[in-house]
């Protein structure tokens, strides 16, 4: 075994092919919702996944893929989630909704759900997309008209806001938090500088004519785009920093209907792509030979249904995916010996 950061890597990399992995109970079965999820996502450092979805409630379940016991659930208002994600220290979880500018913070370490009804100098009439910075201290929020909105963690203040051209299809930080990167949908792509809030670089995705989503992956080596074509572009760092016109190392050509969710495994071997508008639109991306698993959905048998989101536990041993049927689908990926 060797030290890889803070994970501890088998020496062994992941084969391509067939992806061993075993069907676990439901993340939520302790809870279950009727109503679509629109979030699952994994604890930072303890071994807890959360939901959230149109029921207006967010839950955290203890995952040992057997039982998953609820540790909690918390009801928002007339206040069905759009997304929530936690804080990068693990301490809070913050959640937006659909057509409101009120967004909720709930402290887990006070027990206490946080209203936030207006930030100063923020003039959008809905916060609904966001992200969280990797280092904690900021929360970028997506606005209409091409703006991004740079909130401090710690108090909600606005910081500054940043502008591309078009509207914002997708954002995201860097792993150390020092860039962020943004997709249009007009096919471009924006690379912004945090703390000078300057545009250091921008291309066009190859081929793309509506960006919808953008991820990095945790190594920083690799940025996907997803784009309304279903089309999901992999771009190497040595690409997409230098170049104007960078080739993607592979288009992905396997969803038919537009990429709403892509997430890498923390260790760059896995990238999960997905598609919200077609039953199964998922598939398990092999790194670096990007080739598709197999065996993952099950051949004509529907397990999935509508994937909304999608989520890697810290050292890869679980994989979620939120679905429109209110479950939160859990496997045991068996390569990785750690949750």
């Amino acid at each position: 075994m060797h030290k890889t950061g803070n994970f501890v890597a088998s020496s062994e990399s992941l084969p391509k092919g067939i992806i061993q992995m075993k069907n676990c109970l439901n993340a939520n079965n302790d809870r279950t919702s009727d109503a679509r999820l629109t979030t699952v996502q994994f604890h930072p450092s303890a071994q807890v996944v959360m939901t959230a979805g149109v029921d207006q409630s967010i839950s955290l379940f203890q995952v040992d893929g057997k039982t998953n016991p609820k540790i909690q659930s918390i009801h928002l208002e007339r206040f069905p989630v759009h997304k929530a994600r936690f804080s990068a220290d693990g301490e809070q979880v913050i959640a937006t909704s659909f057509h409101n500018r009120l967004f909720y913070v709930y402290d887990m370490m006070a027990g206490k759900v946080i209203p936030v009804y207006k930030v100063r100098g923020l003039d959008e009439r809905k916060v609904k997309e966001f992200e969280v910075s990797p280092d904690g201290s900021f929360l970028l929020l997506t606005g209409t008209s091409g703006y991004l909105h740079l909130l401090t963690m710690k108090t909600k203040e606005l910081v500054r806001s940043m502008k591309i051209n078009g509207d914002v299809a997708g954002a995201v930080f860097s792993p150390d938090g020092s860039k962020v990167y943004t997709s249009s949908d007009e096919g471009e792509v924006f690379i912004w500088d945090v703390k000078s809030s300057k545009c250091v670089h921008k291309f066009m995705d190859d081929g793309c004519i509506k960006g919808t989503c953008i991820a990095v992956s945790r190594n920083g080596q690799y940025l996907a785009c997803g784009s309304n074509s279903g089309v999901v572009n992999i771009y190497s760092q040595e690409g997409f920093f230098k170049e104007s016109n960078p080739k993607p190392v592979k288009a992905l050509m396997n969803l038919v209907t537009s990429a709403t969710s892509l997430s890498f495994n923390p260790t760059t071997e896995i990238l999960a792509i997905a598609s919200s508008l077609e039953d199964e639109a998922i598939k398990l991306v092999h790194i670096p030979s990007f080739t598709v698993f197999s065996n993952f959905p099950v051949f004509r048998r529907k397990t999935v249904f509508l994937p909304q989101c999608m989520d890697f536990s810290p050292r890869s041993g679980f994989f979620s995916v939120a679905n429109n049927k209110g479950r939160a689908l859990l496997y045991r990926l068996k390569h990785y010996p750690d949750f």
